[in-house]
């Protein structure tokens, strides 16, 4: 069996592969269960939380309101991957909450949202269909490869107990 990784090592990595992606994968479901997947630029409040902005247009967004539960998957570009069943991947359980864009706390997040991923912000933010939501990771799994997978929990990714999943 391979050595166990240094937990603040295995945390750095993990948080760095999140930051490398610019965009995330959620997982939501609506009111009845119905599962949808779907993609959106992401940034990070200053807890380590995930803020995301998203049109009623899309599925998610209405998902959302109605459950305001999520995965995050963060995956690495398959054209690295020498083997896709030990894809290198980060995935989170979030709960989604709704934050006011006239407030200021909705003011930092957009800011947040606007240093990351430029001016196109600003068009969306006039639009009156977007939501802002902060998903609060609660707990995920990190997979570096075949028998290398970390249970993880909140939103500094603290690896739990350096057990194996």
């Amino acid at each position: 069996m391979a050595e166990q990784p240094d937990p603040a090592e295995l945390q750095a990595e993990a948080q760095a592969f999140r930051d490398r992606c610019r965009t995330v994968v959620l997982a939501t479901a609506d009111a009845d269960g119905r599962p949808e997947a779907s993609v959106t630029p992401y940034a990070l409040d200053e807890a380590g939380h995930l803020l995301v902005f998203v049109s009623e247009l899309a599925r998610h967004t209405g998902n959302l309101l109605a459950n305001p539960r999520a995965s995050a998957l963060f995956a690495a570009d398959e054209a690295d991957t020498r083997n896709p069943f030990a894809r290198r991947r980060l995935v989170l359980s979030c709960r989604a909450e709704e934050i006011a864009r006239d407030s200021a706390e909705g003011a930092a997040a957009l800011a947040r949202l606007r240093a990351r991923h430029g001016p196109t912000l600003d068009t969306l933010a006039a639009l009156p269909d977007f939501h802002l939501f902060r998903l609060v990771v609660e707990r995920g799994s990190y997979v570096r490869g075949f028998g290398n997978a970390w249970t993880l929990r909140g939103p500094e990714l603290a690896p739990e107990g350096l057990r194996r999943r």
